[in-house]
């Protein structure tokens, strides 16, 4: 015969399953990276990154999301119409209602007549969408990792921005190197503004306006610069600040799963 056994009044679950202390990941594996002198791009030495920072695996759902954040917060949104109760005019009826054998028709700012307003025009308003910073951060050292892969990143020690002389001898720099405009043209990044820079790459006769390349600074770079040209030359302390700025889906802790 079946007996009915009593259930304890009150569990005590705080020990079944304790809480996990939280430590930093392990640190990454560091992968090589070439630094090369400016002008002639000779290589100096090998200087390591995390893989975190120029090895990530390719996401192009992240890389559009990106692209399409950028977009949208550069658009003006500054078009701007005049509905009928905007318009300057009076609000006098033009002709009766009734009797004339036409159609019925108000004061003359109808939208239907000319100078009157605009019927469903637009308005100023914010295109601007949301993202979240680390994945915007991620969609960055992505473009960079790709770049990186293949093989179209190189990191400069420094640009001698005041030792340049002038766009004939830039353009020739760009062509010897294989970087002008027959090699998809490149963009340069420096840590400051780019003043001489960016005039010999900028400047010329006519058509040689920007023909090789365009320069930056690195606080003016996005994910969509980062993939638009055929080759991306940075500064190696610009590319240290960049990564810098974009890291932050990287400072984090996680549960560990051993107890200490």
């Amino acid at each position: 015969m079946a007996t009915e056994t009593q259930l304890p009044q009150s569990l005590d679950y705080t020990g079944i399953a304790p809480s996990l202390p939280r430590r930093k990941p392990p640190p990454p594996q560091e992968i090589m990276t070439t630094i090369y002198n400016f002008p002639d791009f000779e290589p100096l030495r090998f200087v390591p990154y995390p893989e975190n920072h120029l090895n990530l695996p390719l996401r192009r759902d992240i890389l559009q999301r990106a692209i399409i954040f950028e977009a949208d917060s550069a658009r003006q949104g500054t078009a701007s119409t005049k509905w009928r109760s905007e318009v300057h005019g009076s609000n006098r009826k033009i002709r009766p209602q009734k009797g004339g054998g036409q159609a019925r028709l108000g004061d003359k700012k109808n939208p239907m007549l000319r100078g009157g307003g605009v019927a469903f025009g637009p308005k100023p308003r914010d295109f601007s969408t949301k993202l979240p910073r680390k994945i915007y951060d991620l969609a960055w050292r992505t473009a960079l990792s790709y770049r990186y892969k293949k093989g179209q990143l190189m990191v400069v020690q420094r640009f001698d921005d005041d030792e340049v002389p002038g766009w004939q001898w830039m353009g020739k720099v760009m062509e010897w190197n294989h970087l002008g405009k027959s090699d998809g043209r490149s963009l340069l990044v420096t840590r400051r503004s780019p003043g001489n820079l960016l005039a010999a790459l900028n400047t010329g006769p006519g058509a040689t306006a920007g023909k090789h390349g365009e320069a930056k600074a690195d606080f003016d770079v996005g994910v969509k610069d980062l993939l638009r040209l055929g080759r991306l030359i940075i500064e190696k302390r610009a590319l240290d600040s960049m990564l810098k700025d974009h890291s932050s889906d990287l400072n984090m802790t996680v549960p560990s799963a051993v107890y200490e």
